[in-house]
């Protein structure tokens, strides 16, 4: 995404069977922040209602005309797709539309995360990510070539010659970057080890949700916090006192929606924080509309890195930003989320889950002090665990 310039984006999705208009375009809200965060504006968002995408084109041809028109005539930079295209559905697609750039929703992951970066480590991890992404693609960038055969010295043209160069291009830079990663990955476990048996707490949870502002209301430390997705990529560690009990405290990147499977394998020694913990604080939006589904979307990526089965304590932060609608009983619309009010959607979550919780507001410190007691004497108890002879400090 270039500097210094407003570029517009139009955003696509499919309406998939048995889901609703309005939770693609929750998706597409979603897609858009994602631009907006990457910097760069949204225009507009197009729908289809497919039993799946096409294969071919994603969306049909008559949409995809659509797309194209109305691209020209605006001067949009970008068509954003939902889900992660294949490389005949991105040629076919960029053969309709030509007078913009045609991105995934994976490479406009894959970009916000090369521009949040900052460490060599994350640069090398999104640089891995990225490699992992392009190879199976690279035949779709040199189909202007296929024409030319015949070439002195090549055996099936100068296309098939150019493919194959830079499949071992890319190829070798992912073996020189999964070395240099695993030299680093050795450092920091050595670093995890040197800890000794501090009790260790993570935050996890959905990008953009509070973790980092949390983390330094606890640490009392300055951890970079923006209204952003994925603001923290590096892992940060702080020790944290409560009364007088220390424990370990981290922060790590925010998992989303069909979060990139290149980035979770570049990531993995990263999430290693997350694996090693004794508590996960799972970090929730009360806010978000979908708060639901974030939280089963972090469910299912902390069971993909082997972290399921942690301990967890779930923080439902936002609560000053929480908004209902008055529930009218004269109405035929029965109660949901939607229209329950806090004090309710509070009952009826700790009556339903088994998972010990707290809602508060990192933004206006509510409730704060029992979210500190809570994780001392979660703390506590382990501490007792490991050292008994010590129990007369607690």
């Amino acid at each position: 995404m270039e500097e210094n310039k407003i570029e517009k984006a139009v955003f696509v999705g499919v309406i998939r069977q048995g889901e609703s208009d309005a939770k693609v375009v929750e998706y597409l809200d979603e897609l858009e922040f994602l631009a907006i965060t990457a910097g760069v504006t949204g225009d507009r968002k197009f729908t289809q209602r497919l039993d799946r995408p096409l294969s071919s084109t994603y969306v049909r041809s008559g949409k995809l005309k659509e797309i194209a028109e109305y691209c020209e005539e605006n001067e949009i930079n970008y068509v954003i797709f939902d889900d992660e295209l294949s490389g005949i559905q991105q040629r076919n697609i960029e053969k309709e539309i030509k007078s913009c750039a045609v991105i995934d929703r994976t490479s406009l992951i894959l970009e916000i995360f090369a521009q949040r970066a900052k460490t060599s480590y994350a640069k090398m991890q999104v640089e891995l990510a990225r490699y992992n992404y392009m190879l199976p693609r690279l035949a779709g960038m040199w189909t202007h070539l296929e024409r030319q055969r015949g070439g002195r010295g090549t055996r099936g043209g100068m296309g098939e010659t150019q493919i194959e160069a830079d499949r071992r291009i890319v190829k070798e830079r992912i073996t020189r970057l999964k070395d240099q990663l695993k030299k680093v990955d050795r450092q920091m476990a050595t670093q995890r080890s040197n800890r000794g048996s501090l009790v260790r707490i993570s935050l996890v949870g959905y990008t953009n949700v509070g973790k980092s502002t949390i983390m330094n209301l606890l640490s009392k430390s300055d951890v970079f916090a923006e209204n952003k997705l994925f603001a923290t990529l590096d892992t940060t560690v702080r020790k944290v006192v409560i009364e007088n009990v220390p424990f370990l405290l981290s922060d790590t990147v925010g998992f989303i929606r069909k979060l990139p499977t290149q980035l979770i394998e570049a990531f993995k020694s990263t999430l290693d924080e997350v694996r090693e913990a004794d508590i996960l604080v799972h970090v929730v939006d009360i806010s978000h509309p979908g708060f639901e589904e974030q939280m089963a979307v972090v469910e299912r990526t902390l069971k993909e890195i082997g972290a399921g089965n942690k301990p967890v304590y779930v923080v439902f932060n936002k609560i000053d930003a929480y908004t209902y609608e008055e529930y009218d009983e004269f109405s035929l619309t029965p109660k949901n989320e939607s229209n329950l009010s806090l004090e309710e959607l509070k009952n009826s979550w700790i009556a339903k889950e088994k998972t010990p919780c707290i809602f508060i507001s990192a933004k206006e410190k509510t409730n704060l002090t029992k979210l500190r007691n809570d994780l001392y004497k979660m703390v506590a108890e382990i501490h007792a665990g490991r050292w008994p002879f010590n129990n007369f400090l607690y």
